[in-house]
């Protein structure tokens, strides 16, 4: 039986069984004077084990403030720009595809209600009730605070390689302000006599001998890989991708370092302007040749493929690794919130449009893939691919042959540039919020660590060219219990958790393999670190 004991102790650690209105007066008439101070602890004893919080308090009753959001809009565009991110334009409609098209959903959905969620909602409810970081809620069960260590390192590794991304996208943007996209033709300095004219040869991509010039475009003029001879030689860094990295950097520092009063403004254009642009992309690629049956095949409909369980890890992996669930961001972004925040309600919405934004998105993904098929001749699947060479090498490619390609290269890369923006901002909030939190001493310094940790990401940066999501569910449901972390919730928002997340905090998750919640998209990137130089 769990019984609460509200205790009082002195700044000196002596404690009490009562909570004292008032400080006796001293006879030393130095004691009388300035606020003075108590600490209340709560001590709740569950199973013979006591769990304790406590808050320190002025003479009037007063708690510690922590900063908050300027307004609920920002933190709501926080996370939604945060967990929109560039697998939702680049994975996720592949996977979609490749995976018997709209009956992929199936499994996705699945996922998504008894694991990606339920996740989501405990991240944002543990954050806001502790109200810090990734490694300091773990007070309520220190063991496993390593979990909270953990998931900062990991995103702070995930930055190493995003922000890379970044650059790549900032430096085709520069690229196109020109009357003649650069990978339109194959009369370059870097092309290889495998290059094959985009307009001479629509077969090109049929010929394992031949390459189109976007592709030779960002392995040989952006990349420079001709220049390597594999991992082991790694070169000196490129100063045009360094530039362009050092431009991503700073503007990760001025939207950070005083904290979510500026970040919270910043998502005013990098959460809402990738809808805009995916909106004027579907309304033009809905035109093209093609663009139809680009879409059906998106949504074509294979129940047999539902039997392979790849399908299955692969939903899973998506579902988590879209959610952004186990990088401790969501726990920082919630940590600012007021006390009384329906964390329950933002979950539900927020959770929603990151799924729907991924969805909306193949339609503009599929109706230029679609186009690209018809204009070379070639299946879909010859033209259909994820990750980077869709939107650095297919997509361009297929801008390229459109009127005014300058304009849309333009449109299109700012929404490359806006996506992976907030979704870095996150990543760095997770990093510096859950150290100045565990480390009180830094929280007079932000500006100065936030500089500290920025540049450190660009240095790793250049030469960068799991199983912490379970546990952390684990160390929720079955060592600080279900139950409490229910009266947590409903101490905030004055409702309790119904028995369908009870029982997927406490069973669903934590019976699903690792593989399933791995992030696999970091072990995905691994490699492509290096291609900075």
């Amino acid at each position: 039986m769990e019984q609460p004991v509200l205790k009082a102790r002195s700044p000196t650690g002596q404690t009490g069984s009562a909570v004292p209105t008032a400080k006796q007066p001293s006879s030393n008439t130095s004691d009388t004077t300035g606020p003075k101070e108590v600490e209340l602890i709560l001590v709740k004893e569950h199973n013979g084990v006591q769990f304790t919080a406590s808050t320190l308090a002025n003479q009037a009753g007063r708690r510690e403030e922590r900063e908050t959001w300027g307004k609920k809009i920002d933190f709501l565009l926080s996370v939604i720009g945060f967990a929109v991110d560039l697998a939702n334009v680049w994975r996720f409609p592949y996977l979609c595809y490749k995976n018997g098209g709209g009956a992929f959903l199936v499994p996705y959905m699945f996922f998504m209600v008894i694991a990606g969620m339920p996740l989501f909602y405990m991240e944002l409810a543990l954050g806001q009730y502790n109200r810090e970081g990734a490694a300091g809620v773990w007070k309520i069960c220190p063991i496993f605070k390593g979990v909270g260590f953990t998931v900062i390192l990991i995103s702070l590794y995930v930055g190493f390689y995003y922000n890379v991304i970044i650059a790549w996208a900032l430096f085709y943007l520069f690229s196109s302000f020109t009357g003649d996209l650069p990978w339109v033709h194959c009369n370059n300095t870097w092309n290889s006599p495998n290059c094959s004219d985009l307009w001479a040869f629509n077969t090109s991509l049929n010929d394992s001998h031949k390459s189109t010039p976007a592709a030779e475009y960002f392995e040989r003029g952006v990349l420079h890989l001709q220049d390597s001879e594999g991992i082991a030689d790694l070169g000196l860094p490129r100063w045009q991708l360094t530039s362009c990295l050092g431009v991503v950097i700073v503007v990760l520092y001025f939207s950070l370092w005083k904290g979510v009063k500026t970040s919270g403004k910043v998502v005013w254009i990098t959460a809402t302007m990738p809808y805009l642009v995916l909106t004027v992309l579907l309304l033009r690629g809905v035109t093209l040749p093609g663009a139809i049956d680009g879409i059906k095949a998106y949504l074509s409909v294979d129940f047999l493929r539902l039997c392979e369980a790849q399908v299955w890890i692969e939903a899973a992996t998506q579902i988590c690794f879209s959610l952004g669930v186990g990088f401790g961001v969501l726990i920082a972004f919630s940590s600012y919130n007021k006390f009384s925040n329906n964390c329950y309600r933002d979950a539900i919405i927020t959770s929603s449009i990151n799924s729907l934004t991924s969805f909306f998105s193949g339609f503009v993904i599929f109706s230029f893939l679609g186009y690209m098929s018809q204009k070379h001749n070639v299946p879909l699947d010859k033209v259909a691919t994820d990750g980077p060479g869709l939107v650095f090498i297919i997509y361009p490619e297929a801008i390229a042959t459109l009127p005014g390609s300058s304009v849309w290269a333009v449109i299109f890369f700012i929404m490359l540039l806006t996506l992976g923006i907030d979704s870095a901002m996150g990543g760095m909030e997770s990093v510096i919020t859950g150290l100045i939190d565990e480390f009180k001493f830094l929280h007079k310094h932000r500006e100065l660590f936030t500089l500290f940790i920025v540049v450190s990401t660009f240095l790793i940066s250049l030469f960068c060219g799991s199983w912490d999501l379970l546990i952390e569910a684990i160390g929720i449901a079955w060592f600080y219990g279900v139950d409490r972390f229910s009266d947590d919730i409903e101490e905030m928002i004055g409702q309790r958790p119904g028995l369908y997340w009870r029982l997927c905090w406490k069973y669903v998750i934590d019976s699903l393999p690792h593989h399933l919640v791995d992030n696999g998209e970091v072990r995905r990137f691994t490699l492509q670190h290096w291609l900075v130089i």
